[in-house]
């Protein structure tokens, strides 16, 4: 198809190979220039790491500071937070919350009343969106001191991956960042995505490193704006590392450049793009994007040639790290990224969220990572006491190894004890400081492509779409099964007055309509389905006494009572389907044997 079209004037191919010599060159310079910044911020850097291990002693002092921070707030005065000015008082009497303890004092946020939440020292810089609870998003306010402390975690982390992977430092990132402005509240707040507003406010030299500009993140469009951060990541050989949030995206890369590899090697050629932009982000891009390419596009033309696609090790032979989440349901992602990528070293970013970082991991390879102790103070529930009435709640230097636990969070921004139904495991210490691997989300929450997906929010897509359709039946279940890419079956006993020919239809149907549903009612869940990272839902049945078996089967394995069982609607597990199956055929067997052993002992009788 390219034929023909790759002959070029030989002073334009002299030309685009003296632009990347210059591109070497500037790498080389900037990581000069930057061997003195660096060199201060791996020193910070140590020092924290040095005074992490101090585990109790950083903790006690940081939450006094933290009591003090929003003490004037209407939140603190209505908790009598005023009154718990000590850890002991504090861990005593203040309750254990979650979000919806917060939402009515946001709601006062979003219109501009500071106070609500936020004492009068603090700033609010802009709310991060994310899955709540309900169908309503759940508004994470990110103040000054909190951002000041994340971008402290995200420094330590990326410094020492520098430090370990030293041609990082002369060539190009690759970072997908989402709008931290997508809208603003009625107070005039952005909302948005935390590390889009991170990446705008990088130093020169910093952002010098990054190929993809942070405008491209004010892309709507899902697929427009995977096509143009591709489109700008491929023109760019001296790519070192790609970094993002869920190893499902650098996935849903690859595909999408074997999909669409003749348009990025033509627009790359020609200096064009192919799809339509805004006016004002097409003409920030204009430098970047719309000059012509034909040495580049002849090299890539090569690799699609010689594979039949862009394959990612090949467009970037340089690169160097792959910098994704690695723990909990990302895991099973692995084995698939390190096909399409290569033997390249993956580096886990730590466990964060929207409400605060977690974890800093310091080493290739592993999931786990120092508690971040400088930045909240951390509690702790024993998962096996999660639901009790009065669980054991302990600090961060009282973890054991190789136990599990559920976190909770008292940060910056104004969140007190704040449960945030992420299970970690201790994996040993750093000094007195534990060291944390995320094993999931709580057991009311399924996470696989970083969805969240709740409990409530499966409850209220099932029920609205069985009202709509007319359909009656009693036990179901929404769970997730690995595929490429992973999908959400739900799991319902037959369904009562539907013949077999119509079935098929019906379910289908019905599934169809429980995946819009969710999408409207979970944002993050939308957008993983608009990028193709989950499959839409598809429907199973099982006989009418499966559920009946099944939580038999549990109760044998777990012990305790039929009544006290209760019915998952939803479960995170990507092997529920196939444990369902197992057990109700298991416990089968177990009764057939029961009643051959009852009929062989009434003849022998």
């Amino acid at each position: 198809m390219f034929q023909g079209e790759f002959h070029q004037e030989a002073c334009q191919e002299s030309s685009q190979a003296g632009d990347e010599l210059r591109m070497q060159v500037v790498g080389n310079i900037r990581a000069l220039v930057g061997a003195l910044p660096k060199a201060l911020i791996s020193r910070e850097a140590n020092k924290s790491i040095k005074r992490m291990k101090r585990c109790r002693k950083m903790q006690r002092r940081l939450l006094e500071n933290l009591l003090s921070l929003h003490r004037d707030s209407h939140f603190a005065h209505a908790y009598k937070l005023n009154r718990m000015s000590t850890t002991e008082n504090f861990r005593k009497y203040f309750p254990i919350t979650n979000f919806e303890d917060y939402r009515p004092y946001i709601d006062q946020l979003k219109k501009g009343n500071v106070r609500a939440l936020l004492g009068p020292d603090s700033k609010l810089l802009m709310f991060s969106l994310s899955s709540g609870t309900t169908s309503e998003s759940k508004f994470i306010p990110i103040t000054d001191r909190f951002l000041k402390d994340y971008r402290r975690g995200w420094r330590i982390w990326g410094v020492r991956v520098l430090n370990e992977h030293k041609p990082l430092c002369s060539r190009s990132i690759v970072q997908l960042t989402s709008d931290y402005d997508k809208f603003r509240t009625p107070g005039g707040t952005p909302c948005g995505n935390i590390s889009g507003l991170v990446a705008t406010m990088q130093l020169k030299i910093v952002r010098a490193m990054y190929t993809i500009p942070p405008v491209v993140s004010k892309i709507e469009s899902p697929e427009t704006k995977t096509y143009t951060a591709l489109r700008l990541a491929l023109t760019d050989p001296e790519v070192a590392m790609l970094t993002t949030a869920n190893p499902s995206t650098l996935i849903h890369w690859a595909r999408f450049a074997e999909n669409h590899s003749e348009e990025l090697v033509r627009d790359i050629h020609d200096g064009t793009l192919s799809v339509e932009l805004e006016p004002k982000i097409r003409q920030e891009l204009e430098r970047k994007l719309f000059k012509p390419q034909p040495v580049r596009a002849r090299r890539l033309h090569k690799i699609l040639e010689r594979h039949g696609s862009l394959v990612p090790r090949e467009c970037w032979p340089n690169l160097s790290v792959l910098a994704v989440w690695t723990g909990g349901s990302a895991g099973a992602f692995l084995p698939k990224l390190q096909d399409i990528y290569g033997d390249v070293p993956v580096r886990d970013h730590g466990l964060s969220a929207s409400e605060g970082r977690m974890t800093i991991p310091i080493s290739d390879g592993i999931s786990s990572g120092i508690l971040d102790v400088e930045s909240h103070y951390f509690e702790f529930i024993p998962a096996e006491e999660y639901e009790t009435k009065e669980p054991t709640i302990l600090e961060a230097h009282e973890l054991e190894e190789g136990r599990d636990y559920y976190i909770l969070l008292t940060t910056s921004s104004g969140f007190y004890r704040y449960d945030i139904c992420d299970v970690v495991r201790c994996t040993g210490f750093h000094g007195m400081t534990p060291m944390l691997q995320f094993l999931h989300k709580g057991a009311h929450i399924s996470n696989v492509t970083g969805e969240k997906i709740t409990e409530h929010q499966a409850i209220e897509a099932i029920d609205n779409a069985k009202q709509r359709m007319g359909l009656s039946f009693e036990y179901f279940t929404l769970a997730p099964t690995w595929s490429d890419p992973p999908f959400y079956h739900i799991i319902t006993e037959e369904m009562n007055g539907i013949g077999t020919p119509q079935l098929k239809e019906v379910a289908m149907r019905f599934a169809a309509e429980v995946d819009l549903e969710l999408q409207r009612n979970n944002c993050e869940y939308r957008e993983k389905r608009e990028t193709g990272r989950l499959e839409q839902i598809r429907w199973y049945h099982v006989p009418h006494d499966a559920w009946q078996h099944f939580s038999r089967a549990r109760q044998l394995n777990v012990g305790g009572s039929f009544e006290q069982y209760k019915h998952p609607c939803l479960s995170p597990s990507l092997t529920f389907l196939e444990e369902l199956q197992q057990s109700v055929t298991a416990l089968k067997v177990h009764e057939q044997n029961l009643i051959r052993l009852r009929t062989a002992g009434r003849k022998a009788s």
